[in-house]
């Protein structure tokens, strides 16, 4: 039996910010196929398996319902809060995860948990098709990063007024597409976003951690500041707190377990 925990990310409320499954594994597992059928199967946006290394860190691996990804934040955040919850880490010790974008570290903060996540400026590009994105005022900007496509909006109604034809977005370019715009003026945030996925079983990402380390350098300089609050405007909402740190970000983050059970098969 494989302890199996449901996770709520990027947030203190149950049912809140980003469900993630965490796979708490004994070793390493090669069969990618296995992995895969268990993400498609428990079907929350990212399964993350984790597994002891014999130098004490830690292999961690992110599955979407249909893909492997390279990078996803809010899974990584549920799997080092998986591991302190559940005693496998002790309390003040670090996670250094070993995974297809390089080694990542996690560590208990203040009240968060802190996250050692590569970052991943945009520069300006010409992006076809974003009529598929179904904002409501043309782009102020589009950007590339080549993972992720940044379209900033004038204002934050503009990115809830947003509404993709994820249909057709799904056969546009193969990136995510993160809509972004300043916060209000009245918010405890410096940035607004939302993130769609649908090339990889995600149509709307709740929280998404891998898309702040492309907003943290986009908005430190436009901001001029380099540490920041983002607020995704998702139905389930969630914040990111962001250090951008020149070719890395900190991450920031609390979790909630609402789940725990076994996998057998």
């Amino acid at each position: 039996m494989i302890p199996l925990l449901h996770v709520d990310a990027f947030t203190d409320t149950a049912f809140r910010g980003n469900p993630a499954a965490v796979c708490l594994l004994d070793r390493p597992v090669d069969d990618a196929g296995w992995m895969q059928s268990v993400a498609a199967e428990v079907n929350l946006s990212e399964t993350a398996f984790v597994a002891p290394l014999p130098d004490g860190d830690l292999d961690l691996r992110w599955f979407t319902p249909t893909v492997e990804v390279d990078l996803c934040g809010h899974a990584t955040l549920a799997s080092a809060h998986a591991l302190w919850e559940t005693g496998r880490l002790d309390s003040g010790e670090s996670a250094r995860f070993h995974t297809r974008s390089g080694v990542l570290a996690a560590r208990q903060g203040e009240g968060v948990i802190e996250m050692d996540f590569p970052a991943r400026p945009v520069a300006p590009a010409i992006v076809t098709d974003t009529e598929a994105l179904g904002t409501p005022s043309p782009p102020l900007g589009t950007f590339d990063n080549g993972h992720q496509l940044v379209i900033e909006l004038r204002d934050a109604e503009s990115v809830l007024a947003t509404a993709p034809d994820f249909s057709a977005l799904g056969h546009t370019a193969d990136r995510v597409w993160v809509v972004t715009a300043p916060a209000p003026d009245d918010s405890e945030a410096d940035f607004v976003s939302r993130c769609f996925g649908p090339r990889y079983g995600i149509d709307e990402d709740p929280v998404t951690g891998s898309a702040h380390c492309a907003l943290a350098p986009f908005w430190a300089d436009r901001l001029g500041r380099t540490e920041l609050v983002g607020h995704q405007l998702s139905s389930r909402g969630g914040r990111v707190a962001v250090h951008f740190r020149g070719d890395r970000v900190t991450l920031g983050g609390t979790a909630v377990t609402i789940l725990r059970g076994d996998l057998l098969a």
